[in-house]
Order: structure tokens, then C-alpha cells, then sequence
């Protein structure tokens, strides 16, 4: 698309010497006009709202997508707190003198333009723009249809800040269409897209990775386990279960499968259905788990493999540790793994054994987010293990460069004058 070719053109410019400006200022300025465009803000994301609910979309993907003030202001306190981390840019990432006596340095430089393709979330939009643009990039941001008034709102209040604090506006770009074509464009967009990030879910990952000619860094789906081991504090397992599931469903770090031991299930089963019935949650179990808990729906093969983002939950009976790290290793989506026990030595067989990019020993999955870490933000959480892993900050929005520093080496032996030459 033109329109997007020119975009990136722009946003190509506006990188340009990015890092040497006030960046930190800019986020500051950003902060004050989101609150001060409040009204306008809530009054864009309304529309998005009652348009969503009236094609049918379920609660849980409506609450993703819906800002009141309360949580206009944790975004805002989030560009806060990335303005308050440290300069990523300039950092010696590592240092060393060469046998030929040249310094060698490797140090933290911008990406260049990050375009960011994103669902329904629009707090993703700010966090993205000021995580971004604090690593010295300047970003692209594609979010969904569902979307695209707050997301207009959103942009237009960052944008204002940074020509307050005397950046170029076209640091921050918004793709303003729902045209497919324009995924397209990004993903090809070869020499004017540095990094491309997908947020969302398994089929627009899967779209991005399998069409994209410019670098990706894949975050993934969030099909998450709890596990209760056979010496767990039941008490406290079904606290994490319920904090699990029920606090914020529609998010990446939700449970979506409880694994319980069998030796603790006929004790545990009961309670846990029992409270997650009095919180609305729908419960698919294997035989096993149906026969402690009876009336929960026979689980299907395909609901191990599901990212429900809703209140609905799987349930299996396994045989301790190994059990669970089997089932895991079959069904898991390497985000975030939850064990529930008083056994160190089944802590660290779980730990040592499953393959996530967050393992939890006695705490909830919902702590897997880049804020919690106390990384101010996060641009997604990376189930890949190049490059970026889990939450992903600052650090991870970075490349490096080598720089080297001689006094005139050159390689190989020099050429030994001649005698005329010596004489000369």
C-alpha cells in the first residue's frame, strides 16, 4: 500500500539522530496530554466498546479492549515509570582490548523503526510507543479494527507530546486502517521496517511469522498450566488457581489447564471445582477428574491445546511431577508454568524440567508481565529463546553495534621499506 510505504518513509526520517534527542522529556509530555485529552480518550474508546458488543464479542475480549480513568492512569503511570529507567542506548554491553592493542567495545544502539502488530488491547499502544521510543526507534503501530477510534485518540495524544518536547511527531505512526493489506505491507516492507513484533493471538502470530521478509520477534500464546503437587498447601493452591483464571481471564497469563496430582485429587478436586463453578468458570475434565468432580464436561483433545482467553478451564489428573512435565511438554505454549508444592526437590524437577520462558514455584502466572517484573512495560512476552525471552523491556528493544577504537593498526605484517626507501 502507498499509504503505508509512505509512512514508513516518514517514520524513517524521524529516527534519524532519535536517540541524541529528549526523549525522556517527550514521555513525560506524552503522560500530560493523555491526561489532559482524558475525555476524548474514554469517549473514543466508548464507541469501540458498544460497537464490539454489538457484533456479540465476549466479555472477557470486551474487557481487554475497554479504558475508563482508572486504567487511563496506569497507563500513564507506566510512561512514567519508563522514563524513569535507565538510558538503554550507549550501554558497554561487553569490552575488551585487542593483542594489537584496539579497544573493542560492543555497545547498546536503536533498531531503527519497530512496527508493532497488535489485537484489541489499547493500553498496548502506549506501552509499545513509549518503550520504543525510549530504546531510540521510532515505531509503527497496527492495531486491531476493534480498536482503531481509541487508538486514534491514543496516538494523537503521544504524538502531541512529542512535538511538545521537540521530537519529530512521525517518531510515533499509527497504521489508521483495518485493511488487511496493510499487515501485508509492514511484513514486506524490506529497508523500511527494522523489527517487526506481533501481539496477540496464535492466528495473527502464525500470519506474521509465515509471511514476514523482515526480522520478527515472535511472542506466543499463553496456554498455561498449574500444577498442585502432592504436598501442596491446598489452601494456597486454590488461592493461585482462582487469582489464575478468574482475575483478568482474557489475558495471555491466564490459567487455561489445572494439572492435579492424583494422590491429592479426590481432596482437592471437589474445593476447586466447587469455587470455580461460584466464579462462573466452565470446567472440561479428563475421566479421571470428571469421576472427583462430577457433572464437568468431558475435555476434547483439542481443549489441551486451547488458549481459551475466557472462563473456561481444563482440567487433568496426572501422576506427580513427571506426569504434569509430560502433559506440558505435549500441550504447554512455552509462556508461563505454575507447580503448587512443599517439595523442594519437586520445585526444582519442575523448574529444571519444563520448557517456559516463567516458571513459578508457589505464585501465581498472572505475575508474568513486563510491569510486574519491573521493567515500567512491557512490548509482549517472547516464548521464543533467541534473542528475547518472556517479558520483553527495554533490554530486549535494543541491537548492538562493534566499535573499535586504534591508532592506526593495520592486519597482517607491514611491508618492510626498502633500502632506497629507508634512505629516501
Amino acid at each position: 500500500m502507498s499509504d503505508v510505504a509512505s509512512l514508513l518513509q516518514r517514520a524513517q526520517q524521524a529516527r534519524r539522530g532519535l536517540g541524541a534527542l529528549p526523549r525522556d522529556a517527550a514521555l513525560e509530555a506524552a503522560a500530560r496530554r493523555l491526561r489532559a485529552q482524558q475525555d476524548q480518550i474514554l469517549e473514543a474508546n466508548a464507541r469501540d466498546v458498544a460497537r464490539e458488543r454489538e457484533r456479540g464479542t465476549p466479555e472477557p475480549l470486551i474487557d481487554r479492549l475497554r479504558l475508563d480513568s482508572s486504567r487511563l492512569e496506569g497507563i500513564c503511570e507506566g510512561l512514567r515509570q519508563v522514563r524513569a529507567l535507565p538510558d538503554p542506548l550507549g550501554r558497554v554491553q561487553d569490552g575488551w582490548t585487542h593483542p594489537q592493542g584496539m579497544r573493542i567495545e560492543r555497545v547498546a544502539v536503536p533498531f531503527g523503526v519497530v512496527a508493532v502488530i497488535y489485537e484489541s488491547r489499547p493500553n498496548v499502544t502506549v506501552d509499545a510507543a513509549a518503550l520504543i521510543l525510549k530504546a531510540g526507534s521510532a515505531c509503527v503501530l497496527r492495531g486491531s479494527s476493534s480498536a482503531l477510534e481509541s487508538n486514534r485518540a491514543l496516538v494523537a495524544a503521544l504524538r502531541a507530546g512529542l512535538e511538545e518536547a521537540g521530537l519529530p511527531s512521525d517518531a510515533v505512526q499509527l497504521v489508521d486502517s483495518a485493511d488487511r493489506s496493510s499487515v501485508n505491507a509492514l511484513l514486506t516492507a524490506r529497508g523500511l521496517v527494522d523489527l517487526v513484533i506481533p501481539r496477540g493471538g496464535a492466528g495473527l502470530i502464525r500470519t506474521v511469522v509465515e509471511n514476514a521478509r523482515v526480522p520478527v520477534i515472535e511472542t506466543g500464546v499463553g496456554n498455561c498450566h498449574l500444577f498442585v503437587e502432592r504436598s501442596a498447601d491446598l489452601e494456597m493452591a486454590l488461592e493461585i488457581l482462582i487469582n489464575g483464571k478468574v482475575q483478568r481471564p482474557g489475558v495471555c497469563n491466564a490459567l487455561e489447564t489445572l494439572l492435579v496430582d492424583r494422590e491429592i485429587a479426590p481432596a482437592f478436586l471437589p474445593r476447586a471445582v466447587r469455587a470455580l463453578r461460584a466464579h462462573g468458570v466452565e470446567l472440561r475434565g479428563d475421566e479421571d477428574a470428571r469421576t472427583y468432580a462430577p457433572g464437568v464436561e468431558a475435555a476434547s483433545d483439542a481443549d489441551w491445546d486451547t488458549e481459551y482467553l475466557d472462563l473456561i478451564l481444563a482440567i487433568r489428573v496426572v501422576d506427580g511431577v513427571e506426569g504434569a512435565l509430560a502433559h506440558i511438554a505435549r500441550h504447554g505454549s512455552g509462556h508461563s508454568e505454575v507447580i503448587v508444592t512443599r517439595d523442594l526437590a519437586a520445585a526444582q524437577a519442575f523448574q529444571d524440567g519444563v520448557d517456559a520462558a516463567a516458571v513459578y514455584v508457589n505464585a501465581s502466572s498472572r505475575f508474568t508481565d513486563g510491569f510486574e517484573f519491573g521493567f515500567g512495560a512491557e512490548i509482549g512476552i517472547s516464548t521464543q529463546k533467541l534473542h528475547a525471552r518472556g517479558p520483553m523491556g527495554l533490554r530486549e528493544l535494543v541491537s548492538y553495534q562493534y566499535r573499535v577504537t586504534g591508532h592506526g593498526q593495520i592486519r597482517g605484517s607491514n611491508p618492510q621499506p626498502s633500502a632506497a626507501q629507508e634512505q629516501a
